[in-house]
C-alpha cells in the first residue's frame, strides 16, 4: 500500500512538471508559429535543471564585461552605479548541432537553456532592461557554446578611503560569483585576462578619472562550500580642480581678507570688529558647505576639514590678535599715567632734598668756630642729609646697611631678571603687535600650506 502511494505520488510529479514544461513553451511560441526543425531537435528530450556535463566534471563558464556608463558615485553612501554589458560563454555538449552558422535566438527563449547562476555580489540593487523587449540575447554555435549577454544597471557598494578627501583614490570592485554551483560544479574564467574588460578608456566621469583597472580570479568561501569568484578591480582619482576653485580658493581669500585689519588703526575699533567677526562666520558657513557633500556619521579627518580648520585658525588668530591689542593699547596708557605720577612726585622729593640740603649746610657753616678747620670726611658727613627729613635738622652720617637688606636685595635682582627673561616677548609699544602681525601671519600661513601640500600630494 505504501508502495503504490510513493509510486502514485512520483507520476504526479513527473505529470506535473510535463505539463509546466508543455505549458512554458507554448507561451513562448505565438498561436500558428512552431519552432525551426533545428531547435526542435535540440529541445528534444532537453532537460534545462541539470547543467551541462552533469557526470563528467564542472563546467567552464567564461566572462567578459562592456562598461557602458558609470553613472554617479557616492561618497554618502559609499556605492556607484554602473550600467553593463555582462557577457558569459559556456559549453553545452547537448546542443551540439550540424552546420557551420550560428543560430540567433529570441531573447525570450532563455527560458528554455540552462544558464549559470551568476549574481553580483555587494549589488545593493540591481535590473535587466526590458525596454522595447528584456536585453538579453542567445547565440548557439554549431559546437554547443553559448552566448548569453545581457544589459544590467546595477548599484554596487565601494569601501572608501576619505581621509585624504579630495586629494584621494578611491579602488571599486565588481565581483561576480556562483549562487548554488560551488567549484565542483561550475568554473569561472576571465575570456581575454585583462582585456575582458572594455569601455573604461573612452569613459567620462564627472570628478574622477579611470587610472588603472584589472581583473582577478579567485574563491569565495562560505560555510556552504566553495565557489568561483571573479573579480574587476578599477582605480579611480578624483580631480581637484573643482574643489580648489571652490573651497580653497575662497578659504585662502578670507584668511588674507581677515589680514586687512592690520593695516587699520587700533582706535577704528567697530571697521576691525567688523572684519574679524564676518570673515569668522563667513568661515563657518563655508565649512558647513563642504561637508553637505559627504557622510554626516564617520570617523574621517578629511583632508578638506584639515585645511579649513587651519583657516579658521589663522582668522580667528586675527580677531584674537586685535583683541590682543587694544587691551594692551589701554593697559598701556595707564601705566604711562601712573609712570608720569611716580617721576612728578620723585622729582618733589629730590628737589625737597636738594634745598634742605643746602640749608643745613648754610646752618652748619654759621655755627663753625673761625679756628676750626673741618676734614675733608667730615664736610662729606655734613653734607649727607636724610631725605626723607623734611624739617631740616642736623646731617647724620651714613649707616652700612645690615646683611638681612643685602639678601633682600639680592633676591629681588634674581627675581627681576627671571621675569626679564619671562617677559623677553613684551612689547613696549602696543602699536608694533600689528607691524609684528603683519609678517608672521602670512609668512605663517604660507609655510603650513607647504606643509599640508607636500603632505597630502606626496605621502
Amino acid at each position: 500500500m505504501a508502495f503504490s502511494v510513493s509510486g502514485g505520488t512520483v507520476f504526479t510529479i513527473l505529470l506535473i512538471s510535463r505539463l509546466l514544461e508543455s505549458s512554458m513553451l507554448n507561451a513562448e511560441v505565438k498561436e500558428g508559429e512552431i519552432l525551426p526543425p533545428t531547435i526542435q531537435r535540440l529541445m528534444k528530450g532537453y532537460n534545462k535543471y541539470l547543467r551541462p556535463f552533469f557526470d563528467n566534471g564542472p563546467v567552464t563558464v567564461g566572462m567578459s564585461l562592456d562598461i557602458a556608463s558609470i553613472d554617479t558615485i557616492s561618497e554618502i553612501n559609499m556605492d556607484y552605479t554602473a550600467t553593463i554589458f555582462l557577457r558569459q560563454r559556456w559549453t553545452d555538449e547537448r546542443l551540439v548541432f550540424e552546420g557551420n552558422k550560428s543560430l540567433s535566438l529570441d531573447g525570450r527563449l532563455v527560458e528554455l537553456l540552462w544558464v549559470p547562476d551568476t549574481f553580483i555580489v555587494d549589488s545593493k540593487k540591481s535590473f535587466l532592461h526590458d525596454i522595447t523587449v528584456e536585453n538579453r540575447l542567445i547565440r548557439i554555435f554549431p559546437n554547443g557554446t553559448v552566448l548569453y549577454a545581457l544589459r544590467i544597471t546595477t548599484t554596487v557598494a565601494c569601501n572608501m578611503d576619505l581621509t585624504k578627501y579630495p586629494m584621494d583614490k578611491q579602488t571599486c570592485t565588481l565581483q561576480l560569483e556562483s549562487w548554488g554551483y560551488n567549484i565542483n560544479d561550475v568554473m569561472f574564467y576571465w575570456t581575454r585576462g585583462n582585456e575582458s574588460v572594455s569601455g573604461l578608456d573612452t569613459l567620462q566621469l564627472a570628478q574622477y578619472t579611470v587610472e588603472d583597472h584589472y581583473t582577478s580570479v579567485s574563491e569565495a568561501v562560505y560555510e556552504t562550500g566553495n565557489y568561483p569568484k571573479l573579480v574587476f578591480h578599477f582605480e579611480l582619482k578624483r580631480s581637484i580642480l573643482y574643489f580648489i576653485l571652490e573651497t580653497y580658493v575662497p578659504s585662502s581669500l578670507l584668511v588674507v581678507l581677515s589680514w586687512v585689519s592690520f593695516w587699520i588703526s587700533l582706535s577704528s575699533v567697530p571697521a576691525r570688529i567688523c572684519i574679524g567677526v564676518t570673515t569668522v562666520l563667513t568661515m563657518t558657513t563655508l565649512m558647513m558647505g563642504a561637508r553637505t557633500s559627504l557622510p554626516n556619521a564617520n570617523c574621517f579627518i578629511k583632508a578638506i576639514d584639515v585645511y579649513l580648520g587651519i583657516c579658521f585658525s589663522f582668522i580667528f588668530g586675527a580677531l584674537i590678535e586685535y583683541a590682543v591689542a587694544h587691551f594692551c593699547t589701554l593697559t598701556h596708557a595707564d601705566a604711562h599715567m601712573l609712570m608720569y605720577g611716580h617721576h612728578v612726585h620723585d622729582f618733589e622729593d629730590e628737589v625737597n632734598g636738594i634745598v634742605t640740603t643746602i640749608s643745613t649746610h648754610a646752618r652748619a657753616k654759621r655755627r663753625k668756630e673761625p679756628a676750626s678747620t673741618p676734614t675733608p670726611a667730615q664736610t662729606t658727613l655734613e653734607l649727607t642729609v636724610s631725605p626723607s627729613s623734611p624739617s631740616g635738622s642736623e646731617p647724620k652720617p651714613e649707616v652700612s646697611p645690615p646683611e638681612t637688606t643685602n639678601w633682600c636685595l639680592t633676591a629681588l635682582a634674581t627675581v627681576r631678571k627671571v621675569l626679564r627673561t619671562i617677559y623677553c616677548c613684551h612689547v613696549e609699544n602696543p602699536h608694533h603687535i600689528d607691524n609684528y602681525s603683519r609678517v608672521s601671519f602670512p609668512l605663517s600661513f604660507v609655510m603650513v600650506n607647504l606643509l599640508y601640500w607636500t603632505y597630502y600630494l606626496y605621502f
